[in-house]
């Protein structure tokens, strides 16, 4: 098969779908691979590398897209990407596209075949692809949202671990995920106190085994107001695979926050669990609602493209082997993943979602 991994244009969007290892492997399998030029450079691949493993360097993505069949991406396609896709590509990325309907629309008009990394899903229900980015999401929510939570940064001042004399960083998270279960493992390392919400028990005594600064609790509706308006900062961090994320925590809420208070909404490319959050880029991440200081980045990973390409790639290249593949559709979990199929929406949250 033919597979096209062009270079990503979202701002500040360092990732490359597959490093040159993985595209070795793709090679001696048999598949011809191009990559755009510099496609992997802010991950630390540079054209050689891929060039050494088999791979041809394109020009540019009018080549890219024009010579595949199969395209692999990060993250959904922008107005650049949807100029170049036709018909019978399949594309192969995350997509999210729940929160945008606009972009479901564009592909249906195409007629393509899109699969969604975030929604192939294994028998268990678990997400091998949105896992590794998750688990890096978690970890950079707690990271930014302490730096954020300084006075230079807008934030109350507050030393998220405090120390002696000093009290420690109250830290709600809403979801004990992937995503969320990072975030708790971080703060409780840095010695906050941590509030954790999830309805499933076995989450919930996960996130207790981290630390005795860490609570495991049920969402009831009242508790969780409660917690986030002593919260210091806010993770939200809620799925529903292939649908909107639900809005936990509402604006009420969030007004109720001390100002110089900090949220950080890692389910924003799902349209956020916080009613307050709204879509930003790495090139204006931040911005105030209510007093308290958001931050909502739809490609939070891309802040550590090396890690995440590693991380993406050695997920990612066992199903690109399935579904290069005549009979591709007989792997469930990349059958669960198909968003759209020849133009038609075929995923039922997603159909659900956007009817």
């Amino acid at each position: 098969m033919q597979i096209g991994i062009p270079r990503e244009i979202k701002p500040l969007e360092g990732r490359v779908a597959l490093n040159p290892e993985a595209c070795g492997d793709l090679v001696q399998a048999g598949h011809r691979v191009y990559v755009e030029q510099n496609a992997g450079r802010l991950s630390g691949y540079s054209d050689d590398l891929y060039a050494a493993a088999g791979v041809t360097i394109t020009r540019d993505a009018a080549e890219t897209y024009g010579r595949a069949q199969l395209l692999i991406k990060v993250k959904e396609p922008v107005a650049g990407d949807l100029a170049l896709l036709q018909s019978d590509h399949r594309l192969f990325c995350y997509l999210h596209l729940a929160a945008n309907p606009a972009l479901a629309s564009q592909l249906q008009a195409i007629g393509l075949t899109a699969v969604g990394f975030e929604t192939v899903e294994t028998d268990n229900r678990a997400l091998p692809l949105l896992a590794p980015m998750s688990d890096i999401a978690g970890r950079l929510a707690t990271q930014i949202g302490s730096n954020l939570l300084q006075q230079p940064a807008g934030g109350k001042g507050l030393l998220l671990g405090g120390l002696p004399g000093a009290e420690r960083g109250r830290v709600v998270i809403i979801g004990a995920g992937n995503a969320g279960g990072n975030a708790a493992a971080m703060a409780a390392a840095m010695g906050a106190e941590v509030t954790v919400f999830d309805r499933n028990r076995e989450r919930l005594v996960a996130m207790r085994s981290l630390g005795n600064n860490v609570t495991g609790l049920y969402p009831y509706r009242d508790a969780v107001r409660h917690a986030v308006t002593g919260a210091d900062l806010l993770i939200g961090a809620v799925l529903k695979i292939g649908d909107r994320s639900p809005h936990i925590v509402t604006r009420q809420m969030v007004a109720a926050m001390a100002v110089g208070s900090v949220i950080v909404d890692i389910s924003v490319d799902q349209g956020g669990c916080i009613e307050t959050t709204r879509p930003t880029t790495y090139e204006n991440p931040t911005y105030i609602e209510e007093g308290v200081l958001h931050f909502a980045v739809t490609n939070m990973p891309g802040a550590v493209p090396r890690s995440a390409s590693q991380a993406l790639s050695a997920a990612l290249l066992p199903y690109v082997h399935q579904i290069t593949r005549a009979d591709w559709k007989t792997s469930l979990p990349l059958a669960r993943g198909i968003n759209i199929e020849a133009g038609h929406i075929v995923h039922p949250a997603l159909k659900e979602s956007l009817a």
